[in-house]
């Protein structure tokens, strides 16, 4: 019986290969148009032989001139078509969105989270609806969570670090420093473009167009691997207390829009909690951060002093007065506590003590030195029944190995930079946080059958994972723990005695440093025998 299928096959081959031919003549006529022809006349006088006159070079010259400017005119054709283009699909993706959000009305995009998106767009959505934009998302444990990573227009702070890197990275690396400018210009454009959805009152348009990458102040990002990156960006005027807020996430596809808010710090009161014992120094040199930075800089605050027993007491209640009076600053609270010290039940006692309703409340150590940079960032990173802040403060090591070289350490503010020998991001603690009182007391604040050092700040940070909360950690540049002895005492569970040791070893050099320590032995034997053979070359 005939194979009827041979003939049609036959003919298909042929027709792929005319196909074939075909492209290749229109590649080959492409190449034709594209090549420059080749002109005699660019060949020189001397090899010619023949001789030219001034007027032939000026024509010559002419004809490369209108040369040029038609293909000049050419490939501004091309440009102008190709953003016609671009923006006729702007146009169709916006179509869809809008579309996307009148027939989502009502049923929201969460129902669809985990059916089987039926195009793009959904898709997209439903990327950003797991990546905790509006809502957290509960964690088993503190290890679960993916920090951020927070950066400004010329540095990058990471926490994942190893021995090899540093604590920032400046310059930044072309790829990452290309993404982040795109963020940033696709963040200003909509700040200077908003949508009647962003809030924003209607000004005279010259106003608008008033954002630069200039008043770029902070930024964060953070990649998961199976939904995307999340960028929070801010920005303000010189001078403002008013900042905008973007948000923009990108689905491993094109950078998405997903809100654009103003944020008003002006009247954020942010009431700084410290629980004290002993360490009346430590307390005098905070006071001076807190005079220079919270009164003399900011005066949106309120210092609560929670103090444990007796011993130092009255020069610690000198201090607060002495501040008070030089610098007209009433808002403080010294309570007195006559208890064995638990920092746990210290700040439960600052948060209880404000009576004026809810206030954002930084629960700080006496070892802590911050910048005007932070006491916003605590502003915008925290938000009452939405958001809590645990930023990841930069530790210093100890002077005394950083800076054995010299005679005398260096002050204070001359240590505060970010350095792999100079200190580390202590990802590790959790005691450093912002957040809204009436948070604090919902979740059901600290265990305070904890006593003594750590622990009590884990169990809190793991309630607000648990929980519905948007939890933001990142390193944060702006915050430094500054060095100080550490007692374990023995009186500590074996959980807490390990984690204070673990935090005690960490807390003292770097690891190039803690090597050199551990060989100096080695080291000053190999110095003496390079001295002795020295010596021996000399005498010969």
């Amino acid at each position: 019986m005939p194979r009827r299928g041979l003939p049609l096959q036959g003919r298909v081959r042929w027709l792929f290969l005319g196909l074939f031919l075909l492209l290749v003549l229109l590649l080959f006529a492409y190449l034709l148009e594209c090549t420059p022809p080749a002109d005699v006349s660019l060949a020189l006088p001397g090899l010619s032989g023949e001789a030219y006159g001034k007027e032939y070079y000026q024509a010559l010259l002419q004809e490369q001139e209108e040369r040029h400017l038609n293909r000049a005119a050419s490939l501004k054709r091309q440009i102008a078509q190709l953003k016609q283009e671009l923006q006729e699909m702007s146009e169709k993706l916006k179509l869809l969105q809008d579309k996307k959000e009148v027939s989502g009305t009502g049923h929201g995009l969460t129902e669809t989270k985990d059916q089987e998106p039926g195009d793009l767009l959904e898709y997209l959505h439903s990327q950003i609806d797991k990546a905790e934009v509006t809502t957290g998302a509960r964690l088993p444990s503190e290890y679960a969570l993916v920090p951020f990573e927070s950066f400004t227009s010329s540095k990058v702070y990471q926490l994942e670090m190893g021995l090899t890197r540093h604590p920032e990275e400046k310059p930044v690396r072309r790829d990452r420093r290309d993404e982040l400018v795109e963020v940033i210009e696709a963040a200003l454009d909509i700040i200077n473009n908003p949508d009647e959805e962003d809030g924003v009152e209607d000004d005279m348009p010259m106003q608008r167009q008033t954002y630069t990458e200039g008043h770029f102040t902070e930024g964060l990002y953070r990649t998961e691997r199976d939904k995307g990156t999340l960028y929070e960006l801010f920005f303000a005027k010189e001078d403002s207390s008013s900042f905008r807020h973007v948000t923009l996430f990108r689905p491993f596809g094109p950078l998405m829009k997903v809100r654009s808010t103003s944020v008003e710090t002006s009247g954020m009161i942010i009431n700084i909690i410290v629980p004290l014992a002993g360490r009346v120094e430590t307390f005098s040199q905070f006071l001076h951060n807190f005079r220079e930075v919270c009164i003399q800089q900011d005066r949106r605050v309120h210092l609560t002093v929670v103090y444990f027993g007796q011993e130092g007491l009255q020069e610690a209640r000198s201090s607060l007065e002495k501040m008070s009076s030089e610098e007209s600053f009433s808002n403080y609270t010294l309570i007195p506590v006559d208890e064995e010290f638990s920092r746990g039940r210290g700040l439960d006692i600052g948060a209880h003590a404000w009576k004026k309703g809810d206030v954002l409340m930084f629960f700080c150590d006496v070892d802590i030195h911050f910048t005007p940079e932070f006491l916003n960032t605590c502003r915008l990173n925290a938000a009452q029944n939405k958001k809590v802040f645990y930023p990841v403060v930069f530790s210093l090591y100890n002077p005394a190995i950083v800076y054995g070289n010299l005679e005398l350490a260096p002050a204070t503010e001359l240590q505060l930079i970010h350095k792999k020998d100079a200190g580390f991001w202590r990802d590790f603690g959790f005691g450093m946080t912002c957040q809204y009182r009436s948070d604090f007391l919902n979740i059901g604040g600290f265990d305070l059958e904890v006593k003594g050092w750590g622990v009590e700040d884990v169990h809190l940070y793991r309630k607000y994972l648990r929980s519905d909360l948007i939890v933001i950690r990142t390193p944060v540049s702006s915050l430094f723990h500054l060095w100080h002895e550490k007692q374990c005492a023995d009186e500590l569970t074996p959980e807490q005695y390990r984690m204070c040791i673990q935090s005690k070893a960490m807390n003292e050099a770097s690891h190039s440093h803690l090597g050199m320590l551990v060989f100096r032995e080695e080291i000053e034997a190999h110095l003496r025998k390079q001295a002795f053979k020295t010596q021996s070359k000399t005498e010969d």
